[in-house]
C-alpha cells in the first residue's frame, strides 16, 4: 500500500510538471484569436453558475482567465475570485487582463489546486474548466474541490466531449507517429470523461452525486490549416512539440498541414460537457 501511494504521488508530480511545462510554452499562442474557444467556454461555464454579487469564487486551472475574469465581473466589488494555475505565464496573461479591465477583486496564484490550504466550506463556487483531467486521480481532485464548497454552494466542472479537435487532432498525431513514434499518443487524458456517463461516474466516486450535466456539440471554424497550427502551438500539443528538434518540428508541421489541406478541413470539433453540482 505504501509503495502504491508513493507511485501515485510520483505520477501526480510528473503530470503537474508536464502540464506546467506545456502551457508555459503555449502561453505565446494561448490567447491568439484563432483560439477564442477558451474564453467562450469559460464564459458559458460562468453563465450556468448564475453567480451573485458578493460571492466568493475559486477558479482552478484558470489559464489566462477565461472563466475567472467573467466570474469577477459577476460577483462585483463586494465579491472575490481566486484564480489558480500551475503555469505562471498564463497567470501573467490573466493578471494583465484584469488590470486592463480594472478588476481589483481577483487574487492570482501559481499553485497546485490539490494543495491550496483553504479550510472546508471556503467558497460559494468552485470552478474548473478544461483542467480536471490533468490530474491522474480525478476523483481525488474533485473531492478536494468539493471540500472547499460551502453548503448551498456550487461546483462547476467543464471538460471536453468526444472527438476533440477532429479531424485536425488525428492528422497531428499521424504526423508525430511518422517522425517520432515514441511520442505518439493514442489516448488523451480527457477521454476518460468525454461522455456524460463517464463524467457522472467519476463525480460519484468523489462523493458528488446530484449533478446537472449538459453535453453540447460544437465546431470551431478554421480559415485554413495555419489556424489549426496556431491552436496546436497554444494548447497542450505544445508539450509534444517542445520535444522536437527544429528539423523534425518543421517536418511534423508540414505533414500535419498537408493532411488538412488535402482533406479541405474547414472546422474542427469542439464538443463540451458542463457539470454543475449544488452542495446540500
Amino acid at each position: 500500500m505504501i509503495s502504491q501511494t508513493v507511485t501515485n504521488v510520483m505520477h501526480s508530480d510528473e503530470a503537474k510538471t508536464k502540464a506546467a511545462m506545456a502551457y508555459n510554452a503555449a502561453a505565446d499562442h494561448f490567447d491568439h484569436p484563432v483560439s477564442s474557444f477558451w474564453h467562450r467556454f469559460g464564459r458559458r461555464t460562468i453563465e450556468r453558475l448564475d453567480l451573485q454579487p458578493g460571492e466568493r469564487v475559486l477558479d482552478v486551472c484558470s489559464g489566462s482567465g477565461g472563466s475567472a475574469l467573467p466570474a469577477a465581473v459577476r460577483v462585483g466589488a463586494d465579491g472575490a475570485v481566486v484564480a489558480v494555475d500551475l503555469a505562471g505565464r498564463l497567470i501573467d496573461l490573466a493578471r494583465a487582463k484584469a488590470e486592463d479591465q480594472r478588476l481589483n477583486n481577483i487574487e492570482f496564484r501559481v499553485d497546485d489546486m490539490l494543495a491550496l490550504g483553504y479550510p472546508d466550506h471556503s467558497f460559494d463556487a468552485v470552478v474548473c474548466v478544461f483542467g480536471i483531467f490533468f490530474v491522474p486521480d480525478m476523483s481525488e481532485a474533485v473531492r478536494e474541490l468539493w471540500r472547499m464548497v460551502k453548503p448551498g454552494g456550487r461546483l462547476a466542472i467543464t471538460t471536453w466531449g468526444p472527438n476533440l479537435f477532429e479531424p485536425a487532432n488525428g492528422a497531428f498525431w499521424e504526423s508525430i507517429a511518422g517522425e517520432c513514434p515514441d511520442l505518439h499518443r493514442a489516448f488523451n487524458p480527457w477521454d476518460r470523461i468525454s461522455e456524460p456517463d463517464g463524467l457522472r461516474q467519476m463525480l460519484a466516486e468523489a462523493g458528488v452525486h446530484e449533478v446537472d450535466i449538459l453535453a453540447e456539440s460544437g465546431a470551431h471554424p478554421l480559415n485554413g490549416p495555419e489556424d489549426w497550427w496556431k491552436i496546436a502551438m497554444g494548447s497542450g500539443y505544445r508539450g509534444t512539440l517542445e520535444q522536437l528538434d527544429a528539423d523534425t518540428f518543421e517536418r511534423v508541421r508540414q505533414g500535419n498541414l498537408s493532411r488538412l489541406l488535402e482533406q479541405r478541413v474547414a472546422e474542427i470539433e469542439t464538443n463540451v460537457i458542463y457539470a454543475l453540482a449544488t452542495k446540500d
